[in-house]
Formats: structure tokens, C-alpha cells, sequence
């Protein structure tokens, strides 16, 4: 039997050794070809895209699924120690949220000229994708087209009453509310939301709002355009009792918000997170989103159309409201909790 006896600087040196050893096999893992992505889009659309690309690139992507915002908080409590690689969310405040408190990675700049630049963050940080319509929903038996409100502000009129279902702690809501606040300011906003609180049966979400328009449950509801689609695409022509209605003349009800994908400043991954992003505004995957009746929402590449099931983008009349204008919806939520919807 014989022992084994290493000095003290041996010790040291077998330390050091093993310490760049696993420091190499760490650096190796953060340069796997793989990502870690936080979405807020829907899950079917994000799990559909997520193996596309993975098939397309070589490229694994773990995908964290969550509300937007909530992500987004969860983004700035991480910080620097985020395992995200790339967000992917519905509504543009809460990249522009994440772009004010720096930590965003610079898209790059073959992937930003892909997308016109008013559907892009303003420095770069973010990369538009797909748009969708902010729409009031309403049953065509209860109420008939003729009856329709001109404007989103008409909705808080006693005649509305009883008639308008509105779903205030869901994300989609609040980005409407940061453009009325744009539009109109302080005041005339909280002054709106407490008549759409006297008006208005409040629901979870915006699928229960269609929902409940479509059986007749409440007159008219405010949602996103991509819910009554599916809802339509469900239920097929016979069980559809609802239509959409298109605010016109620029009203602030037509509001069209950008969904879009970022990267984080944090990544470990930038290579496969930009070509994520590449991927995402590629005719690819603009085809994948506009064809798979899936995601209602309208592609950003020019010469990819949307679903047939949608009304043209270009005779849609939002407000002039761009990404910068609408903001981050820091104000929102406080304008709602002081309107008592929350």
C-alpha cells in the first residue's frame, strides 16, 4: 500500500487547474446551441414557432410561457442573472418598458430593415412582428350595426349601460388605456374608465368577453381582433351570433398594437437569440403565423398577407399613436385601480 502525498502548492495548482476546467465546461453550456425564451403570445403560436425554428436552425429553444407583464416584471427583478435569452411579447409597452430600464440588446440591423421602422422600438431594441386591432365585439341579434358607437368614448354614455363587457386585468386592456391617457390625458382618461365601470360586466379575459357577446350574454364587447377570429373559426358560420365593429376616423377605440421580440442585454446566447429574431420577421415564419389559424394577427413583413378572416391592414384607421407615444403602460394599471376597475 502506498500513499499519495501532494504539497500544498501542488493542492493550488490542482485547484486552479479544475477551477478552468469547469469554467470551460460553463462557458461551453452558455454557448450551446440552444435559447431560453419568455413568451407572452399565445402558447400554441409560441410552441408552433419554437420547433419550426428549431428545425429549421439546429437550435433548441425552452420556452417559458406567462402574461406579459408579469414577465416583464419578472425580467427587471432578475436582471443581470436572467436565464432569458429572448422575449417575445403581444403588446409593445412592455418591450419599451424593458428598453427604458436597459435591458435590451441591440436588434441587429438586417433584422430591423425587415419591418417598416413606426412598427420597431425608436433606438433599435426591439424588433416588431406581428399587429393586431383593438375591435368592439357585439351580438348581431341585441344590437345592429346601424347602432353602433362612432367612438370608444361613446361607451361610457348612459345609453350604453348594462351593454359593454370589458375585461380590465387582462394585459391586452391596458395598452387601450395607455392610449387614451395619450390621447386625451389624466383626467378625461380616469373620467372614461368610470363610466365603463358603470356600463360595463367585467370579465376575466377577452375570451370571456367574446365569448359571452357571442351567446348573448352582453350587447358589445371590447377586445383584441384576434379573439372573435378564433372564436369564429371555432364555432363555424352557424354557431356565430357576433360581428366585429371597426372604430373609423382615427378614433383612439382602433388603436392597432405591435407585438414584438427583444433580447436580452444578459444573454449568454446573442448569436442563436438574433437569429431567433431574424427568424421570426422571415417570410417563413410570417407565413407560419398568418396561414395557421392560430394567431390572428397582422404580419409585419411587407408581401406576407393576412388571413383572409381579417380586414385589410391598410384600411384599418388607427389613431396616429406609435409605439413611442403609446409608452409603457406605467400609468395604466394606476388609472384603472383609480377608476376602481381593478
Amino acid at each position: 500500500m502506498s500513499l499519495l502525498w501532494v504539497s500544498k502548492a501542488g493542492r493550488n495548482t490542482m485547484r486552479f487547474a479544475l477551477a478552468g476546467v469547469l469554467g470551460s465546461l460553463v462557458a461551453m453550456h452558455a454557448n450551446a446551441d440552444s435559447l431560453t425564451l419568455y413568451s407572452a403570445q399565445h402558447e400554441q403560436l409560441t410552441e408552433l414557432l419554437a420547433k419550426d425554428f428549431e428545425q429549421a436552425s439546429g437550435i433548441s429553444v425552452r420556452v417559458r410561457d406567462g402574461e406579459g407583464p408579469a414577465l416583464a416584471a419578472q425580467l427587471i427583478t432578475e436582471g443581470s442573472a436572467s436565464p432569458a435569452d429572448v422575449y417575445f411579447t403581444e403588446n409593445s409597452p412592455e418591450l419599451m418598458l424593458l428598453e427604458e430600464k436597459g435591458l435590451l440588446a441591440p436588434v441587429a440591423a438586417d433584422t430591423l430593415k425587415v419591418i417598416p421602422s413606426r412598427f420597431d422600438s425608436p433606438t433599435g431594441a426591439w424588433v416588431g412582428v406581428v399587429a393586431r386591432e383593438n375591435v368592439l365585439a357585439y351580438n348581431t341579434v341585441k344590437v345592429q350595426a346601424a347602432q353602433l358607437p362612432a367612438s370608444l368614448f361613446d361607451l361610457a354614455q348612459p345609453q350604453w349601460k348594462g351593454k359593454v363587457g370589458i375585461a380590465p386585468s387582462d394585459a391586452d386592456f391596458l395598452p387601450l388605456v395607455s392610449a387614451v391617457l395619450a390621447e386625451k390625458g389624466h383626467d378625461a382618461t380616469v373620467q372614461w374608465l368610470k363610466g365603463m365601470k358603470t356600463n360595463s360586466q367585467i370579465f376575466d379575459d377577452d375570451e370571456g368577453v367574446v365569448a359571452a357577446v357571442n351567446r348573448g350574454g352582453v350587447a358589445t364587447g371590447l377586445i383584441n381582433n384576434y379573439y372573435w377570429a378564433r372564436l369564429h373559426i371555432g364555432l363555424g358560420d352557424a354557431a356565430t351570433h357576433s360581428a366585429i365593429h371597426h372604430f373609423g376616423n382615427g378614433d383612439v377605440g382602433a388603436l392597432v398594437v405591435v407585438s414584438g421580440a427583444a433580447i436580452l442585454k444578459s444573454s449568454k446566447n446573442i448569436d442563436a437569440a438574433q437569429k431567433f429574431l431574424a427568424y421570426l420577421v422571415s417570410e417563413r415564419a410570417q407565413k407560419v403565423m398568418a396561414t395557421t389559424h392560430i394567431d390572428f394577427e397582422y404580419p409585419l413583413r411587407a408581401g406576407v398577407a393576412a388571413d383572409p378572416i381579417l380586414k385589410p391592414f391598410d384600411q384599418l384607421n388607427p389613431p396616429a399613436i406609435n409605439v413611442e407615444k403609446l409608452g409603457d403602460d406605467s400609468q395604466a394599471a394606476k388609472l384603472l385601480r383609480e377608476a376602481g376597475l381593478l
